[in-house]
């Protein structure tokens, strides 16, 4: 995936970004032009993994972005405030958060003492709870602030429990923080959303646990990179509350070489599915899936079902025939700010202002749009009967009226 130039003076604050994923984000980011704080454990090499957060910090230095890297054991609250504080005072703030750091131990009740338990638990989700705490209040300063934890959908099955209870218990916390955070800080703009891998992940870490064998079964670490890339340089208001898959995320992004990621070509249709993720679950529920957390994130009520119906019919062809981006002002029972790209690749839309500035706005109440979208109201009648307000460009907000015939029959 290119590089957007989107981040570019944005502050990432990374935990567990010396090595695999976390820097693998870190160094997609520097590419942009980013600041990284690299805040993990490693100061001094590991004997059985490679990388520290120095040998990070000129890895990113050297791919365009600039580098804090910090001593973070994120069970500790003193160094996690240390590091927060000292990645304000250096870049001025904090603008996106990727909790990464993860510990793991595969093992059943009875084999998990309770050191193992107490690491994961504490890593996992208290220090994921902790760093979001210490971040929150300047991500509520950014423009466009976003919270990624790298943790699966949640899945109460018992099969994900039965033979990691401990792992999976932690895992989760990770996940319930981005179930309760993005539900708690909509309003203040700040985007919570976790990104979980289709597929094994060839780390260092991974090869210790399973050997070298599991690189023909895994993609490298770039693909998460990529994924989490395109969900921080969205609008924070029109993403928030999702868990999301990486190839996902990427299809709806336009990629379809995936062979890319592997890393061994011949063994691409060997690829093992990732935790967390039911083998059983086909595709086509996959897609009813992410569509329902889409309509949720619109919002609810009938002006949600009108942007629910409208991203169903996104597609460059629309795009080419358009070429605006609009907002929305809609009054009355159903009060708030919607965007429609129609400009820009596939199209996009969400809650909130457009990512970029509108060439039309169009202010109504909550039944008047409705009725525009579902032919009972005809735009031009409803701006020339003062119900309907339109500031920028007019001949592009009347483009619409072509849209809203086609969206008649689906409302």
């Amino acid at each position: 995936m290119i590089n957007t130039g989107k981040l570019a003076g944005q502050t990432l604050f990374i935990t567990g970004a010396s090595r695999g994923i976390g820097k693998s984000i870190a160094l997609k980011a520097a590419k942009d032009g980013a600041n990284v704080v690299i805040a993990a454990k490693t100061a001094e090499p590991h004997p059985k993994l490679p990388g520290t957060i120095f040998t990070a910090a000129e890895e990113i230095e050297k791919a365009g972005g600039k580098a804090l890297p910090c001593v973070v054991d994120v069970r500790d609250e003193g160094q996690v405030m240390s590091a927060v504080h000292s990645a304000v005072k250096k870049f001025g703030g904090i603008d996106i958060l990727i909790n990464n750091a993860s510990a793991i131990s595969l093992t059943g009740t009875l084999s998990t003492d309770m050191k193992k338990y107490d690491l994961m638990n504490n890593i996992n989700a208290r220090g994921t709870f902790l760093v979001s705490k210490a971040c929150i209040p300047h991500l509520l300063k950014s423009s466009n602030p976003h919270i990624v934890n790298i943790s699966p959908p949640l899945n109460l099955k018992p099969f994900w429990f039965k033979n990691h209870v401990a792992y999976t218990i932690a895992k989760y916390g990770m996940s319930m923080c981005v179930l309760g955070m993005s539900e708690e800080f909509k309003e203040d703009g700040i985007a919570v959303n976790a990104v979980w891998p289709r597929t094994a992940i060839h780390t260092a870490a991974i090869e210790m646990l399973a050997g070298s064998e599991a690189a023909n079964h895994s993609r490298k670490p770039e693909i998460m990179a990529d994924a989490v890339y395109a969900v921080i340089c969205k609008n924070a208001k029109s993403i928030t509350g999702q868990f999301l898959i990486d190839e996902n995320i990427l299809k709806q992004e336009g990629i379809t070489d995936f062979d890319q990621y592997t890393c061994n070509p011949e063994s691409k249709e060997k690829l093992m599915l990732d935790f967390f993720l039911d083998p059983l679950q086909s595709d086509k529920a996959q897609v009813e899936d992410e569509k329902t957390q889409g309509k949720n994130n619109l919002g609810d009520g009938k002006v949600a079902e009108v942007f629910f119906a409208i991203q169903s019919n996104l597609s460059t062809d629309l795009v080419s025939k358009t070429g605006a981006v609009y907002q929305f002002n809609v009054k009355g029972d159903e009060e708030g700010t919607w965007f429609l790209d129609l400009k820009h690749g596939k199209g996009a839309l969400g809650k909130g202002e457009p990512p970029q500035p509108a060439d039309a706005t169009l202010t109504m109440d909550s039944k008047n749009f409705f009725a525009m979208f579902t032919g009972k109201l005809k735009p031009a009648t409803a701006f020339m009967m003062g119900k309907l307000k339109i500031s920028g460009n007019l001949q592009m907000a009347m483009k619409l009226e072509k849209l809203m015939v086609s969206l008649k029959s689906k409302l």
